[in-house]
């Protein structure tokens, strides 16, 4: 460490469970953060809501600002860190009003930087100083690193995983007890692991925001998160994750990108959506709050990113983690390359990508129906490998009829539910569940 270089100074916007934590977290490792960092790293001023709230550690030897927003003006600043959340608001105008003072910014904001990271990291670039946002995507996973730097030399072809916490837990909880979906969320804000409102989460939206900052740092395409396609676990139920599981699956979340290259450029697929996981595949044994993320390379092969996703130590590591980079001033583009050369991606539309599908047909008690949903994919030339039809839940009640396919082109599977739509004989929209290819 250079005892002659002044440690950096850094204000705290937010001081909740992740704020507490990288005060407690700069405190405990202090030593061993200033070798790595080459200086010491230092709270100088901070900002919350509620100035007198208890929130266990000491505050009395940083200054204070009502207004979080002139955090980013104080002389004794050189890096200001938002742990306060939401895409606009306070949130982005204390990012603008930092990095137009010509000073470091450090964000756990995946909201912020799926909407408005384009725009900022121009900014940040335009001012030549440093945006950093590892503990935005996976907690303390370091994936957004593992992106920008460990594949830097490779063309990633795909990227895809498991990005949400609360629905990995519901998922896999629902796995291990058999409890359906409402009960096993109730079980899950109880415990912490999802919010009063969860739609974020199990809509698929928070994994959504992930997946578009990912897409760009590790395709070089503009961050374009309209485009994402996302469909939440809101209608698994119980029975879907049984009969997943006879046929050798698990039902995961996942996120998954990839560019496909036409005559007309190259084209970003992104898409958030529960998927049947064979119990081979590396991300089906990823449970509760976890996070996973694999990286395909064209010359580093798979590569799997694991660990905690959330939570007050793995995002504070993260978020010490970009300090330490700051510190040492390796900064480079915010997205991996400079804004100028990042690529336009339009959003391809995936009805001839070719995989197999799990189908599920909830369904009046009476002849005939199961011929019907057979023409239907019979006209639509979808090929079923299986069938699995279930008793009904009571006297003249519904049936559940379950079937797996062939591969063959979405389109195809989209064609045969428009030739069921309508129909007497479905008594709630089918659910497809795509199946992860190994």
């Amino acid at each position: 460490m250079n005892d002659t270089q002044p440690p950096l100074r850094i204000a705290l916007a937010g001081l909740g469970t992740v704020g507490g934590g990288v005060i407690r977290l700069l405190d405990a490792n202090q030593d061993v953060i200033a070798a790595r960092a080459g200086r010491g790293i230092v709270v100088t001023a901070v900002s919350a809501r509620d100035r007198s709230r208890d929130r266990g550690v000491d505050l009395s030897g940083f200054g204070w600002e009502d207004d979080m927003t002139a955090l980013a003006g104080r002389d004794d600043v050189d890096v200001v860190v938002e742990l306060v959340g939401g895409a606009d608001g306070p949130a982005l105008a204390l990012a603008r009003a930092t990095l137009e003072c010509g000073k470091g910014f450090v964000t756990a904001n995946k909201a912020m930087i799926a909407h408005h990271g384009l725009a900022l990291a121009e900014l940040a670039e335009a001012r030549d100083v440093p945006l950093k946002f590892e503990a935005a995507v996976a907690g303390g996973i370091p994936v957004v690193k593992g992106l920008r730097e460990g594949t830097s030399a490779n063309r990633l072809e795909r990227i895809y995983g498991i990005l949400n916490g609360t629905c990995n837990y519901i998922l896999s909880t629902m796995e291990d007890t058999g409890a359906d979906f409402a009960e096993t969320l109730a079980d899950a804000q109880r415990l912490g692991y999802a919010e009063a409102d969860p739609s974020f989460d199990i809509d698929g939206v928070d994994a959504a925001h992930k997946l578009a900052i990912l897409a760009a740092i590790g395709f070089g395409a503009e961050i374009d998160f309209a485009s994402v396609r996302t469909t939440g676990i809101t209608r698994i139920t119980a029975a879907d994750i049984s009969q997943a599981d006879t046929l050798g699956y698990v039902i995961r979340l996942i996120a998954e990108a990839d560019v496909e290259y036409t005559d007309g450029g190259a084209r970003l697929l992104q898409r958030v959506r529960p998927c049947l996981v064979s119990k081979a595949h590396p991300l089906a044994p990823v449970d509760g709050p976890t996070n996973a993320v694999v990286a395909e390379g064209n010359f580093s092969g798979r590569l799997l990113f694991q660990g905690a996703g959330a939570g007050e130590g793995p995002t504070a590591s993260a978020v010490v983690a970009d300090l330490i980079d700051i510190a040492r001033d390796e900064v480079g583009a915010p997205l991996s390359i400079p804004v100028s050369q990042l690529v336009k991606m339009p959003p391809v539309e995936p009805g001839h990508r070719v995989g197999s599908n799990y189908l599920r047909f909830t369904v009046a008690d009476r002849p005939g129906v199961l011929a019907e949903i057979t023409a239907a994919m019979r006209d639509a030339d979808v090929s079923i490998e299986s069938l699995i039809q279930t008793g009904r839940t009571g006297d003249g009640g519904d049936v559940l009829v379950a079937m797996v396919t062939h591969e063959g082109p979405e389109k195809s599977v989209t064609h045969a539910l428009s030739l069921l739509e309508g129909s007497e004989s479905l008594t709630a929209p089918p659910l497809v569940l795509p199946i992860l290819p190994d």
